[in-house]
């Protein structure tokens, strides 16, 4: 069970509300993560807009972010990233052989040495940002530009952020239609509003 409340939609001002429903009609549910950084409007609003930037923007693919996503995930082994991104990683033609056993990347054929050097980034940023080498970051300029090496460490980045909020607070994933606007029971003949 997760340390903090999440807060339900009647209980936000109505900003929040409409950002709920937003991520409603985005998503089929209100991430449990985001009902609980809602304890704080400031940095749920601040951080939606990030997290938007990060995934929605730029050159590099939100599929190949979603694989490092996942890659980071795994390693932070946050059952409550892990639980939505391989879905969504799938959902953008990734194998789940390709996402179960991405620990072994590089003996695999079936990525690109770019999306290698993207996963090797993942897998050193995690596990020691200072490790990362002259080496290692002339390979990722041979196959990336300026903007999408730092496309690549703010999704990277993001996720480590997540995944350590999500694993302090013991985050339970989420829960189809959780979080959603729940509307008032109709009385017969009435039209409920939807929210």
């Amino acid at each position: 069970m997760s340390r903090i409340s999440k807060l339900d939609r009647s209980e936000v001002t109505p900003e929040m509300a409409a950002l709920y429903d937003k991520i409603y009609a985005q998503r089929g549910n209100v991430p449990n993560m985001f009902r609980t950084m809602a304890h704080r409007p400031e940095i749920f609003a601040t951080m939606m807009a990030h997290f938007s930037a990060v995934l929605n923007t730029g050159t590099v693919s939100t599929r190949l972010k979603e694989l490092i996503i996942v890659r980071t995930s795994q390693i932070n082994v946050t059952p409550y990233c892990l639980a939505s991104h391989t879905i969504l990683a799938r959902n953008l033609g990734w194998s789940d052989d390709q996402l179960s056993n991405l620990s072994a990347w590089q003996s695999r054929e079936d990525f690109t040495p770019a999306e290698k050097a993207a996963i090797r980034l993942a897998e050193t940023v995690t596990l020691d940002a200072n490790g990362l080498s002259d080496e290692q970051f002339a390979e990722l300029k041979s196959f990336y530009d300026d903007g999408e090496i730092v496309e690549l460490l703010c999704s990277i980045g993001l996720f480590n952020y997540f995944n350590r909020f999500n694993n302090a607070l013991r985050m339970e994933p989420t829960k189809p239609g959780e979080g959603g606007c729940e509307a008032p029971a109709a009385e017969p003949k009435e039209v409920v509003a939807a929210c």
